[in-house]
């Protein structure tokens, strides 16, 4: 485990982004990458399918990313849930174990990657692998209520009108705090679609007493609000108000719209800011797959990534539909932009 986790939260991030030179990487998309190596995800625990039949699969894609420069792995469970693997069969006890078990595959994936680091250089010579011993931290994902749903409405925010907050926190409490006491460094409160489930995640980490701090990175498709049409601007106050938030951002939007964004969350946060956004993409959510064609390619994604960290973005990665091609990309353009910046780290 990363070191900082015995320091208050905000010193975790703070030192983390220190030690990774102002600016830190995130992995890419998970799903795809699982389907790239024979994965079938046609279910509704999605990826989080792999955790029973294949969690091999799942450490091949997590070393995939660490090894094209990735400093922060998101777990495999995204879309799992108690509630999503008991109907599927599992006892409470399991499904908390397969929870768990998300975490232990980053973890262990994290060591295999540290032992890599330290074989004789000539294993690895010029293979393009970034084999470097350097701080990585395992966020542990915590998907939206929508996606437990598997019925697209993470991407709408539209949980009906019978929603309450009360609801949504005991939905995600005992995932919370199974996922918070499993090893992770951060949990990742992914993709949320609408102001009430940011403010559940909230209390859940005030009232719970969560021991390990957070991110919150929520999606838009119109660069202005959140999903569900609720203010981008709001949401983001949200999680500024919240101690243990570390950083604030988006994931899963499309790359057009992140300039725009991160100006608007610096409008409301000090907080560092987290930006993954998919491949620009469409999704198809009645017929549960990609629209074709719709999206940018790995240069025209990694040539905005200057740009985002020069008006506030300190961690970078991709989501849905970015590979460790991407992630080796977004790598070696953070790499040459500090090479190019004096030691003192200003930039006249």
């Amino acid at each position: 485990m990363f070191p900082g986790n015995d320091y208050t939260a905000s010193s975790l991030m703070t030192d983390f982004l220190r030690d990774s030179g102002g600016v830190a990487v995130i992995d890419g998309g998970l799903a795809t990458e699982l389907e790239r190596h024979g994965a079938d995800l046609n279910d509704p625990l999605w990826s989080a399918k792999c955790l029973l039949t294949s969690p091999h699969l799942i450490r091949t894609v997590h070393l995939d990313y660490l090894e094209a420069g990735a400093d922060i792995i998101i777990t495999a469970s995204y879309q799992a849930t108690i509630q999503g693997f008991q109907a599927k069969g599992f006892s409470h006890e399991e499904s908390e174990g397969l929870l768990k078990k998300s975490v232990e595959v980053a973890c262990e994936t994290r060591d295999i990657y540290y032992d890599r680091c330290h074989q004789p250089s000539h294993d690895h010579a010029d293979d393009g692998r970034v084999l470097k011993q350097r701080p990585i931290l395992v966020a542990a994902s915590v998907g939206s209520y929508g996606a437990y749903l598997a019925d697209g409405s993470e991407y709408s925010g539209d949980y009906g009108d019978a929603m309450n907050l009360e609801f949504l926190k005991g939905f995600h409490q005992r995932r919370v705090q199974i996922l918070a006491e499993s090893g992770a460094d951060l949990l990742a409160f992914e993709t949320v679609p609408n102001k009430l489930e940011a403010q559940a995640f909230a209390q859940l980490l005030e009232e719970e007493d969560i021991k390990i701090p957070a991110w919150f990175s929520f999606n838009s498709k119109d660069g202005v609000n959140v999903v569900s049409g609720d203010s981008f601007l709001e949401c983001a106050a949200i999680a500024e108000s919240c101690k243990k938030v570390v950083a604030v951002g988006i994931n899963c939007t499309p790359p057009r719209f992140i300039h725009g964004l991160i100006l608007s969350i610096k409008k409301v946060t000090n907080k560092p800011i987290v930006i993954y956004p998919n491949s620009g993409e469409s999704y198809d959510a009645d017929r549960k797959e990609w629209v074709q064609n719709s999206g940018v390619s790995d240069e025209d994604f990694v040539s905005y990534v200057n740009k985002w960290c020069e008006v506030g973005a300190s961690l970078v990665g991709g989501c849905c539909r970015t590979t460790p091609h991407t992630i080796r990309a977004i790598y070696r353009t953070l790499s040459n932009r500090s090479a190019a910046l004096p030691l003192d780290g200003r930039t006249e």
